[in-house]
């Protein structure tokens, strides 16, 4: 993708899990159920990825193909996760088990309807039995400035210890119409 660009100053922290939680986690309400997807489509995958992250500037992916969208969907290791309440998506998380034996807990969000409602702390659980029940020896995670403000704080509350934050400046194309957030802009 090419054309102008707003340059993004976000702090990424990355973190890691080196065992199970030991203490009793929050759950899912009963009208809520996490469905495994077999075979991600890529329109779906689109619809997914951007509406959780519309608003926490997730661009990465935005700028690939769909031939290049399908290549990550077909990785070995790569599952997708959704959260459904009463029928319909509420949020997805991404697990990636390449980095074998260690699990990456790639993406996690909720829609944007379903922030607010003491869904995130149940569905971030889920993600973590998800990938420990897979055999991992560590699970990892990252988030940065542009994500929900309580996305480290609730990472950490779950059992994730800081390993080091670093800054990055993010080259966003404008194209892909995203909100910028002024506190993140470069200058």
């Amino acid at each position: 993708m090419t054309g102008p660009v707003d340059l993004l100053r976000v702090d990424v922290t990355f973190l890691r899990m080196d065992r199970p939680p030991s203490a009793m986690v929050p759950s899912l309400p009963a009208h809520a159920q996490v469905v495994t997807l077999p075979h991600c489509s890529v329109a779906f995958y689109r619809y997914l990825y951007n509406t959780v992250g519309h608003q926490y500037v997730w661009w990465l992916r935005r700028t690939l193909s769909d031939r290049q969208i399908a290549e990550v969907l077909r990785a070995p290791g790569l599952s997708i996760h959704v959260l459904m309440l009463n029928g319909e998506p509420g949020g997805f998380y991404e697990l990636d088990t390449a980095p074998a034996p260690i699990t990456n807990l790639a993406y996690f969000g909720l829609m944007p309807w379903a922030v607010g409602h003491g869904l995130g702390m149940g569905f971030l659980h889920h993600a973590i039995f998800a990938a420990w029940q897979r055999g991992c020896s560590a699970l990892t995670v990252n988030t940065c400035t542009a994500d929900h403000p309580r996305a480290l704080p609730n990472y950490e509350k779950a059992g994730f210890r800081r390993l080091r934050t670093i800054a990055e400046e993010w080259p966003v194309p404008r194209a892909l119409g995203l909100p910028v957030p002024d506190r993140l802009r470069g200058g």
